[in-house]
């Protein structure tokens, strides 16, 4: 049985992803079907950030959090929610964001540094960074992710890819969402 350290589950992030890594079984097979799908993903990317933005514009719960202004956005800020539209320089800035981020997940390296890049995605929809007036509440981060997950699966099982490269790619992102998903929710959740 292999000791595992819970308070450095809290307090390390590397040692917690790492952890996370080894409990799931995400490995280099997987990474390798994960950047192996980029060349296939890229022409949908655009897509599939416009379904994001058009499925968050469907509830004032998770639209209102557009409406204040962005951390690292300098543009003009939307008056209200009703004022805000899917074509606002905001809304552009953010998708951008999410295209970036989508992009990053097929291309870069799993290691310290995207590491500390997938905290930050959760961090950064906490008070603990960005606009301390956009917290986004953790139904609505736990819903986003469950939306993502669905429409990420539905367009890898769209691309026409071969029985076992499509099974290994929907494994592996599957693996890597639910990661994504703890760095996520420990900013929510009060360390053990």
């Amino acid at each position: 049985m292999k000791h595992i350290d819970e308070k450095r589950l809290e307090s390390e992030l590397e040692y917690r992803f790492a952890y996370l890594v080894e409990f799931v079984g995400f490995g280099e097979e997987d990474i390798a079907a994960i950047h192996g799908a980029a060349l296939h993903l890229a022409p949908r990317v655009e897509a599939l950030v416009d379904a994001v933005y058009e499925k968050l514009f469907l509830y004032d719960a998770t639209k209102r959090h557009f409406v204040p202004k962005q951390h690292g956005y300098e543009g003009n800020v939307p008056r209200d929610l009703s004022s805000l539209t899917l074509d606002h320089e905001q809304i552009r800035f953010r998708k951008a964001h999410l295209r970036d981020y989508l992009v990053r997940l097929v291309t870069h390296a799993y290691d310290a540094k995207m590491v500390s890049y997938l905290d930050m995605v959760g961090r950064i929809h906490t008070a603990k960074a960005g606009n301390p007036e956009v917290v986004v509440p953790l139904v609505q981060i736990n819903a986003l992710m469950g939306f993502v997950s669905d429409a990420l699966l539905q367009t890898i099982l769209s691309l026409g890819l071969d029985r076992d490269t499509e099974v290994r790619t929907l494994r592996a992102f599957n693996k890597l969402l639910w990661l994504q998903n703890d760095l996520l929710a420990r900013h929510y959740l009060p360390a053990a």
